[in-house]
């Protein structure tokens, strides 16, 4: 018990020191064996007429570590925007011995366990971004691409797929040469984004740096040919000179830039409106 209570009060104090709103809160959705697993949730600030759309944000740390407060800034931007916003919390190496497998059923079981709740978050189940970096990016795009690493818990009825795709140098290849291979193995086939893009991928954008070290441009590039094969749409936003984790709030000019572009790639899709910019 006290462990539980203990996991709900460290992301309640992130909350308190990061900015977030006072109606701003801590839920879990997952537990599997002694594991629980929260999510922190931002709720939209602007007033809609209908349900708002929904942010889910799944942090880097190459399936070792990593925590929810990568994306504080996003998910405070977003929430002003009327879209409420999610934090997501996975199993990772470092704090649950887990492999890269694990990470991705967390990733499903959180849209999972969102779209079960719309009507709680006030969100429309048919308007959901998931957005990501790094391994979290391709938590992201997995959850749209992937069919198999179900958790065997999961109301599988009940779609895992986003309606549209953020990603931040996303790490979509997970084939020889490309990253986590060693602990991918031979099912790479059936975790690694760009082996298993097809007809229905949801909308994308995609920013890189083009002397990112783990995700070579011209892979990036491979999977918008194949996204706009399939009929989907993929913006690829290069950033010249720059490396791994450009994006990131601290970084504040970069974050500046892929924020505006995320925005103008959400008003195309009518997820808010150039009224609510600010």
């Amino acid at each position: 018990m006290k462990n539980k209570q203990l996991l709900i009060l460290v992301p309640l104090l992130f909350t308190l020191i990061s900015g977030y709103s006072q109606s701003s809160k801590t839920v879990i959705y997952k537990h599997i064996d002694s594991v629980s697993l929260y999510m922190d949730v931002l709720p939209a600030e602007t007033l809609n007429s209908e349900a708002n759309p929904a942010m889910i944000f799944f942090f880097g740390g190459g399936f070792i570590s990593g925590n929810t407060e990568q994306f504080n800034q996003h998910a405070i931007h977003y929430s002003k925007k009327g879209i409420t916003c999610f934090l997501v919390d996975y199993r990772v190496k470092k704090r649950q011995g887990t492999s890269p497998f694990e990470s991705l059923k967390d990733a499903k079981s959180a849209i999972r366990y969102i779209r079960a709740h719309a009507n709680e978050f006030n969100i429309d189940p048919n308007r959901i971004i998931a957005s990501g970096g790094s391994a979290g990016g391709h938590l992201a795009a997995a959850t749209a691409l992937v069919e198999k690493f179900n958790e065997s818990t999961d109301d599988l009825t009940i779609s895992c797929v986003p309606n549209a795709l953020i990603l931040f140098n996303p790490v979509i290849d997970a084939g020889p040469g490309g990253y986590a291979y060693d602990r991918i193995g031979g099912k790479y086939k059936d975790f690694s984004p760009i082996h298993n893009i097809k007809k229905g991928a949801p909308p994308t954008i995609f920013f890189l740096g083009t002397e990112d070290k783990l995700i070579p441009v011209e892979t990036a590039k491979y999977y918008k040919v194949v996204m706009e094969k399939v009929g989907s749409r993929c913006d690829l936003e290069l950033f010249e000179g720059e490396g791994h984790s450009f994006f990131n709030y601290k970084n504040i000019e970069n974050y500046k830039k892929t924020i505006t572009l995320t925005d103008q790639f959400l008003i195309s899709l009518g997820y808010f409106s150039e009224d609510n910019e600010h």
